[in-house]
């Protein structure tokens, strides 16, 4: 890499290389006008180097292998299905090339170890969680979560127990959502919660290799003392309403009622089509016995040439 200082050109190369002794060795050279006027040269352990321990213990084991061959195939050979992959360490040095399966894989007996990681989508029941809402209220909710293992390495390498990590750690950010949110955003913003919930976690188990899929909260428990005032605030908004809409009905009955009676003041006979059918609806009920006045303008048409006229006000 060329570079000018005080006006004068130098060059700089910097490089590593690995040596036969499992070694890594470093240089760095100053060239000034062609000329080497510096140089450094470095030597560090390679950590991916593979010490003669080790290779002597890989030996014995394929020596050991070849010893006791056919039966020794039947510790070597190992199955994984479909749906799982092996993580295989050799003195507990992760293999490379990543994850085993799905199918057959070797091991060497002795010196290699591997775990199996279910790559299916895991569900677990949350505990019920006593939270305190932001309005000071205490409920108990419980959830539920999906997961599963993207990253089979780091859920293996980077976590202990990455079932158990993810179970403490859903119970912790359930309690850490539901603090922040009123019992009114609580009982009617399940699926908002749910996905802020589903985000936070995702969030955190993605160096462990863990994917959350999805969350839902489950039941949302309330003391008996707020129950019961949250019932008879129900049913007293329930008879408010009521009464108003019995109200309503009475405003439009009377509307109906004064423009019936302007019809009847323009008609006279409709008044008293109006007054038999009231008869004849009470006529229904025989278990009574009813008196009614008899008016004579009825008669008028019968009476009217036969004799003297009779008053209209005078009933029979």
């Amino acid at each position: 890499m060329p570079f000018i200082l005080s006006g004068i050109k130098y060059s700089m190369d910097f490089g590593c290389y690995d040596k036969d002794s499992g070694e890594v060795e470093c240089y760095l050279e100053i060239h000034r006008d062609t000329r080497t006027s510096c140089a450094i040269t470095i030597q560090m352990p390679n950590p991916e180097a593979v010490g003669c321990v080790e290779r002597f213990a890989t030996f014995l084991s394929f020596l050991l292998v070849i010893i006791t061959f056919p039966f020794s195939l039947f510790e070597c050979f190992k199955v994984v299905q479909e749906f799982e992959r092996a993580v295989i360490f050799r003195l507990g040095r992760l293999r490379k090339g990543g994850a085993r399966g799905p199918g057959l894989f070797f091991v060497l007996p002795c010196v290699d170890t591997y775990r199996k990681v279910d790559l299916r989508t895991v569900s677990f029941n949350v505990p019920p969680q006593e939270v305190l809402t932001r309005d000071s209220v205490t409920v108990a909710v419980d959830a539920v979560v999906y997961y599963r293992i993207k990253e089979p390495l780091n859920a293996v390498v980077r976590v202990a127990d990455y079932s158990a990590s993810t179970r403490l750690l859903a119970a912790t950010t359930l309690r850490n959502v539901l603090g922040m949110r009123d019992l009114a955003q609580l009982l009617s913003d399940r699926e908002a919660i749910s996905h802020m919930m589903q985000a936070n976690l995702d969030e955190a188990t993605e160096p462990w290799g863990v994917e959350v899929e999805r969350v839902e909260i489950k039941d949302v428990r309330l003391p008996v003392q707020l129950q019961r005032a949250m019932a008879a605030e129900a049913e007293a908004d329930r008879e408010a309403r009521a009464k108003i809409i019995a109200a309503e009905g009475e405003i439009k009955a009377s509307k109906a009622l004064k423009e019936a009676s302007l019809v009847m003041v323009d008609n006279p006979m409709a008044l008293q089509l109006r007054y038999l059918q009231s008869l004849n609806t009470i006529s229904a009920e025989k278990s009574s016995t009813i008196i009614f006045p008899f008016p004579m303008d009825f008669l008028r048409t019968f009476l009217g040439g036969a004799g003297p006229s009779i008053s209209p006000s005078l009933p029979i």
